[in-house]
């Protein structure tokens, strides 16, 4: 049984509240249902959550440290200057979210649906990135630096200024990734993808 079914954390709040400086430190929050609900300063540092569904809510200063997520929904959420540290989400759907000044130290996300989140100039160095969609994603100026960033569907994603310097690239889809504005340096791709990158770059390559 959840803390959500046992009476605890956000069962019970009402879409449209506010929610300011709650300790919901360790709750399992797996099947909560929160609707256009702000939470200000809320630690769900170790979360535990499956099935949960966060439907255009917002998250301003809220610690997600070593939080795990599986199944979950944050569609068109607001995320400020939120800590993420540590913090993974498996088979979660983060479709329209929007990442402002947020900390994003060794966090990991894998098959899920990240499309058109807004993570401009990201500081997302290290993060761990399997199997999502990303599709039309913004990416701006964001900073991947050695990040692992494989069978990510990154098609449509606008990436001008993407920082990859070391970033293990391996299955992605780097069709709308333009060399010549990216930084590149050091970051591992497999042949199919070097094909795609030299014929962004007018390269005709043959066998």
């Amino acid at each position: 049984m959840s803390d959500v079914e046992r009476g605890s954390g956000p069962g019970a709040i009402e879409p449209g509240s506010s929610v300011h400086g709650e300790d919901w430190y360790g709750l399992d929050l797996s099947g909560a249902i929160l609707e256009r609900v702000e939470l200000v300063e809320v630690d769900l540092t170790e979360v535990t959550a499956t099935g949960a569904t966060f439907d255009e809510c917002t998250f301003r200063g809220v610690r997600f440290n070593a939080s795990a997520w599986r199944d979950s929904a944050f569609t068109g959420c607001t995320f400020s200057r939120a800590n993420l540290f540590d913090a993974s989400f498996e088979g979660c759907k983060l479709v329209g979210s929007r990442f402002d000044d947020c900390r994003f130290d060794l966090l990991r996300a894998e098959r899920g649906d990240w499309s058109f989140v807004m993570l401009h100039r990201a500081a997302l160095d290290g993060v761990h990135l399997e199997g999502l969609r990303m599709r039309e994603a913004d990416l701006v100026g964001a900073r991947l630096s050695g990040a692992t960033v494989i069978g990510v569907d990154l098609s449509g994603a606008e990436l001008a200024d993407v920082d990859l310097r070391g970033a293990v690239l391996r299955g992605s889809d780097l069709s709308a990734l333009d060399p010549r504005t990216a930084r590149l340096a050091g970051a591992v791709v497999d042949p199919a993808q070097a094909v795609v990158l030299a014929e962004s770059l007018g390269l005709v390559v043959t066998p």
